[in-house]
């Protein structure tokens, strides 16, 4: 029989597995890997040894190889007197995935914790279950000639273990090395100066023990990492990095390091032992010695474990055994992944690095995933998920790529009923971005054999969308540009990755800005998408808001819109006056009048929830300026968490019914000021207005859904509907009528997740 088998089938030891199978079993022939990451075997025998090799081929695949395709057809046996593991082909036969980096597994750990083990202390210990792939791959087949590996050839020890049957972890295991023949690890100082020691991590954590910055270049780019106990280095690296607030995360040995910081349940413990070593938001344990600046006003850490045997050793002897692992990057720009970028960016940054020498191939920043009402939900989506793909329930008649959007940049090629999702690119707010997300939608179209000059290119409508404009350059050769509204496309997200298909789908899109079909700046939309196209049903009433970047950037500007359509100028004059708003505006009192006034002549309409929450929390004294994408709102949600509801009542006088279903803010603000006045406490407050503004999304809901043929299901998307308080209000009401808000599983609920509802678009919605 030959057979053709795509799915995670290539850097997993899936040939290693089929070699062993077939030779436990006395059968011929071959098993190499093929050119779309996929492996064909050819295999003859006995009929009842074939047939078993088959069944036990589909059913004891081991992990973290998982089979989705199988072809097989029956062939003239050719008279072989063995089986073997051939020479890969560069022949297309079914397109696989690309295999994503793995953490370090418990076996390879304890062979770097072995003084008697040959790999002690050894920084890149890896066998067929673990260790990095995709952020080492030049391209497919994934064979040790076409990653960063071939710099570094086998001893005689390894090549041994490399031709071992019985070596069930090294047996043509790719990127497998040791301290003889494998990547080193070297200590320069921030000039890139060598420092001469016996031991560069050793002496790394030690200057990391001293308060020093240190550079770490890990296995997709550089991290820095310093202490996360002692107040004045956190507040060096603040300082440095230009960062005034946004969190850091933290990196602990081991579970039982991070059982002291953060409060862990099995889910949260299961998420961070992965595979896929994400950094998960847990909330924080009384008494955690983390420095209150690691995360200020925050009520969750962001926390993750060692990936690799080198951020293991160095945490271990690290004298807190955590430590402070945040991008090393300049703010805004891609994260460095090779040594020219650290000397030019990072430098002026950390005090040492701890660099290796081998190349870092494809950028792979860490994944990140937070808990909502309970439920995991990805942040984003880069080392261990990407670049894995996403079957959707519809076949595409045509290849396509989607450019995503320009927050969280994360596009997409797409072929038959697979989505491949680039990892995080970031913003697209540079030309290293930009560049970055090029380079990448050209890797995979490489990889996956897609042709870019004949695919269909699905763009956001959003005129002024850096995507946009790329796509549109890059769908000039085929004449195929498709455009999509960027809340239909993140219900379509949702949908697709919860092979939702053949119903009208009543869903909600929250977020701060997405280019509405009427010119507006839509950011909180309940639709209706089906087979025929989609209809906006209900919104956030309108604001009007003057366009400009510091409209988000100083939340005080938005809350004074929201603020004069029930209050008079010198009323609005009043209230900053008395909470110290007026400090919140650079230009202070001059400011507000000067856009107030602006606002008389000139404005655009916005039902953004992501402006009506930033107001909310400038309101409160939560947050007064944006420091990072949604700071303001996810601030007002840190701030809520064990608050009380204090009023029950206001989400019926928050919808009106009209041509749209449309929740007011007025009775939410006006009762906001009600509790303020009256002294109840801060965290109650936070807590009950955005559970109102769920409640009003939820009752929302159900009126627009009332006589309508639509499923139960309400596919939910956007960065705001992460907010756990916003989802319990929507849910307490939406589930006394039998409706189940659904998440997306694999991809960001934020617009991480855009591109893949744009590949959806071009299939589900019949033109």
């Amino acid at each position: 029989m030959r057979i053709v088998v795509s799915g995670l089938v290539q850097g997993v030891g899936f040939r290693p597995y089929v070699d062993t199978l077939a030779k436990f079993l006395g059968l011929r022939g071959y098993v190499r890997n093929v050119g779309g990451a996929e492996v064909e075997i050819l295999v003859e025998g006995e009929t009842d040894k074939v047939l078993l090799f088959l069944h036990k081929l589909l059913k004891d695949v081991p992990e973290p190889a998982g089979i989705e395709h199988v072809v097989v057809e029956r062939s003239e046996p050719t008279g072989r007197t063995s089986f073997d593991i051939e020479k890969s082909s560069n022949t297309l036969q079914l397109r696989s995935m690309v295999p994503p980096d793995f953490s370090i597994c418990d076996e390879c750990l304890r062979e770097v914790l072995d003084p008697g083990d040959r790999r002690y202390r050894y920084p890149f210990n890896s066998c067929v279950w673990c260790g990095p792939r995709f952020s080492m791959m030049y391209e497919v087949p994934y064979d040790r000639d076409r990653t960063s590996m071939r710099d570094f050839p086998l001893c005689s020890d390894c090549l041994k273990e490399y031709g071992d049957p019985q070596n069930r972890r090294r047996y043509h295991a790719q990127g497998i090395s040791c301290p003889v023949c494998g990547p080193r690890v070297y200590l320069y100082t921030n000039t890139w100066e060598p420092v001469d020691v016996r031991d560069a991590i050793e002496e790394a954590a030690k200057l990391v023990n001293e308060g020093y910055l240190l550079g770490v270049k890990g296995i997709g780019g550089y991290h820095i990492a310093c202490l996360a106990t002692d107040d004045e280095v956190v507040l060096k690296l603040r300082e440095r990095k230009k960062r005034r607030s946004k969190p850091f995360a933290v990196m602990t040995l081991d579970l039982s390091v991070a059982d002291k910081l953060v409060v862990l349940d099995s889910t949260a413990r299961s998420l961070l032992t992965s595979p896929q070593r994400p950094i998960v938001l847990l909330p924080k344990k009384d008494g955690s010695p983390v420095s209150t600046y690691v995360s200020p006003g925050m009520a969750h850490e962001g926390i993750f474990l060692p990936y690799t045997a080198l951020h293991y050793l160095l945490l271990r002897d690290v004298k807190d055994r955590f430590a402070i692992m945040t991008s090393g990057n300049v703010t805004d720009e891609p994260m460095c992944h090779d040594e020219d970028c650290a000397r030019v960016k990072l430098s002026n940054i950390v005090d040492y690095f701890l660099v290796h020498d081998r190349e870092i191939v494809n950028r792979v920043d860490d994944s990140v995933v937070r808990f909502t009402d309970g439920a995991p939900v990805v942040l984003r989506r880069a080392r261990g998920y990407a670049p894995r793909w996403i079957r959707i329930p519809l076949r595409l008649s045509h290849d396509v790529v989607a450019m995503g959007a320009d927050l969280h940049s994360a596009p997409a090629i797409a072929f038959e009923d697979k989505v491949v999702l680039t990892q995080y690119i970031g913003e697209l707010s540079n030309g290293e971005s930009i560049a970055e997300l090029l380079k990448y939608l050209r890797y995979f179209s490489k990889v996956y054999r897609v042709d870019l000059d004949r695919s269909t290119v699905v763009v956001d409508k959003h005129p002024r969308y850096v995507s946009r404009m790329v796509g549109l350059e890059v769908g000039r050769r085929s004449g195929q540009v498709m455009e999509i509204q960027h809340h239909v496309a993140h219900i379509l997200s949702t949908m697709a990755d919860n092979s939702l298909v053949g119903e009208a789908y009543i869903g909600i899109a929250a977020d701060g800005v997405g280019y509405g079909d009427d010119g507006a700046v839509w950011g909180c939309e309940i639709m209706l998408v089906s087979r025929r196209g989609y209809e906006r049903l209900g919104r956030l009433a309108y604001v009007k808001l003057s366009g400009s970047d510091r409209d988000t950037e100083y939340p005080a500007r938005a809350l004074a819109s929201y603020l004069s359509r029930f209050m008079s100028f010198e009323e609005i004059d009043l209230f900053y006056e008395k909470r110290g708003l007026f400090k919140t505006l650079p230009g202070g009192r001059l400011e507000l009048e000067i856009f107030l006034n602006n606002l008389r002549r000139s404005w655009i309409f916005s039902s953004s929830l992501g402006r009506l929450l930033d107001s909310i929390s400038v309101m409160l004294g939560v947050a007064s300026y944006r420091e990072y994408e949604g700071s303001p709102a996810i601030r007002l949600e840190e701030a809520s968490f064990g608050g009380s509801l204090l009023a029950d009542d206001l989400a019926d006088a928050m919808v009106r019914v009209g041509e749209l279903v449309e929740i007011d803010p007025n009775p939410l603000l006006l009762k906001t000021l009600e509790l303020l006045e009256s002294g109840k406490d801060m965290r109650d407050i936070a807590y009950t207005a955005q559970f109102a503004i769920g409640q009003a999304l939820g009752k929302a809901i159900i009126l627009v859904a009332k006589g309508r043929r639509v499923s139960r299901l309400i596919p939910v998307g956007g960065g705001a509907m992460v907010n756990t308080v916003i989802v319990r209000g929507i849910k307490s009401e939406i589930s006394k009528e039998g409706y189940t808000l659904v998440f997306p599983r694999a991809v960001p609920l934020n617009d991480g997740g855009v591109a893949l509802g744009q590949v959806y678009s071009s299939v589900y919605i019949r033109s």
